[in-house]
């Protein structure tokens, strides 16, 4: 069971890396052709996660843009669980 945990513990920081990579590649404009298939690849493993959260949690108007708060409410819930999973595996309770 112990080994179960370290994998999902492991996966979760591999998500929580891959939404702030998405992140930071939804502020270029126009990617070049190398890293168009990581962009796809990392929309394709956070879409799922993202999208129903964006139809909950309606973007905050600021002047004439919107801020999409569903990566960061996301971003907190990773580490919400990782932190009661995690730390339960390190310490042998599981």
């Amino acid at each position: 069971m112990n080994i179960v945990l370290n994998v999902l513990c492991v996966a979760l920081d591999l998500y929580f890396i891959a939404l702030l990579l998405r992140i930071i590649l939804s502020y270029v404009p126009a990617l070049p052709e190398p890293l168009r298939p990581i962009a796809r690849f990392v929309r394709s493993i956070t879409d799922p996660l993202l999208l129903p959260l964006r139809g909950l949690i309606p973007p905050v108007r600021i002047g004439a843009g919107a801020l999409d708060l569903s990566p960061l409410i996301l971003f907190f819930a990773i580490r919400i669980v990782r932190g009661l999973l995690c730390s339960r595996a390190n310490m042998g309770l599981f």
